[in-house]
């Protein structure tokens, strides 16, 4: 038996706690970078909406912003952001069409599709409105704007 080569049983099983300890170490910086970077993604998003919505207004007859699928059919978004998720958040589109009393709006709102535990698509929810700017908040409602003064609440800007 002494002749024998290869590794006995408890090298093995020191081998695999070795490793069981790399992931517990590793997963949860993986999960927080993937999250992080939804966020990021997210924000990126919003910006690119508010850009499309600029154009497609200055260029619509009406003056009036466009709904998702205008802005897709318009060339200004992908069709990923005009489905309404993308990178682990959905995102919601309202628009206040001009009128003889009112100037056009619109309100974009991006929550998590999955908040909170280990599998978590992100930590924070946006919102953004014509003003163009992004505001945060870390829980799972969207910040809202006041439809008569735009004053938004339950949110921070983010920097910009």
């Amino acid at each position: 038996m002494k002749n024998q080569k290869g590794f006995s049983l408890i090298e093995l099983l020191i081998v695999v706690v070795i490793i069981g300890i790399i992931a517990a170490i590793a997963i949860p910086n993986l999960l927080a970078a993937r999250r992080s970077a939804n966020e990021g993604s997210t924000v990126a998003s919003l910006r690119t909406l508010t850009g499309a919505q600029a154009t497609y207004q200055s260029t619509s007859p009406t003056g009036d912003f466009g709904t998702a699928a205008e802005l897709v059919a318009g060339g200004l978004i992908d069709t990923v952001l005009g489905s309404g998720n993308k990178s682990g958040y959905a995102f919601t589109l309202n628009r206040l069409l001009r009128s003889a009393t009112e100037p056009a709006r619109f309100d974009h709102s991006a929550i998590p599709t999955q908040f909170g535990g280990i599998g978590a698509t992100g930590t924070r929810s946006f919102y953004s409105n014509e003003s163009g700017v992004i505001y945060a908040n870390t829980t799972a409602a969207a910040p809202t704007a006041d439809g008569a003064t735009r004053v938004v609440t339950g949110g921070t800007p983010l920097n910009q």
